[in-house]
């Protein structure tokens, strides 16, 4: 299997806007780079970082950055139910996501099983599969954690 490309891994700004036919600006640099910086980040997140090196970007800028970023293949859209959209920059596979009921945190998991599409259906209907979209929900470990530590006396 080949090495997870995390965003940590994910080329400098400009040599991937470029790779992906995209011209290179200081605010689609500084998107990627919060992308890079904040994996699985709303656009609300994105615009909250720049803003505090840029602080004449806006919100429409940064919506714009992200479209032509997603339909340039660059992010991942994730949806998750009753939560704002989310990107990343792990586009290179088909992984799926862990979801904190609680707290909201988003993590990476690998494929369920086997090759992309990771997941065969009961039935294709004759369709060709690319990939697979898993969202598994739970609690994670900090929040679990907190959850079941005992109160103490003063403890609200």
């Amino acid at each position: 299997m080949a090495p997870i490309e995390t965003s940590e891994h994910a080329p400098a700004a400009p040599a991937a806007l470029r790779e992906a036919g995209l011209k290179v600006t200081a605010s689609r640099e500084a998107v990627y780079e919060a992308l890079r910086d904040m994996p699985h980040a709303s656009a609300e997140d994105v615009f909250l970082r720049i803003l505090q090196r840029m602080p004449r970007t806006n919100r429409q800028s940064v919506y714009n950055a992200l479209g032509d970023f997603a339909d340039a293949g660059l992010v991942r859209r994730i949806e998750p139910a009753g939560r704002p959209m989310l990107f990343e920059l792990r586009v290179r596979d088909n992984h799926h996501h862990l979801v904190c009921t609680s707290c909201g945190v988003v993590v990476d998991v690998d494929c369920a099983i086997g090759a992309a599409p990771c997941l065969e259906p009961s039935d294709s209907h004759g369709f060709t599969l690319a990939t697979a979209e898993v969202t598994y929900w739970g609690i994670c470990p900090s929040c679990a954690t907190t959850a079941t530590m005992p109160l103490t006396e003063g403890t609200p």
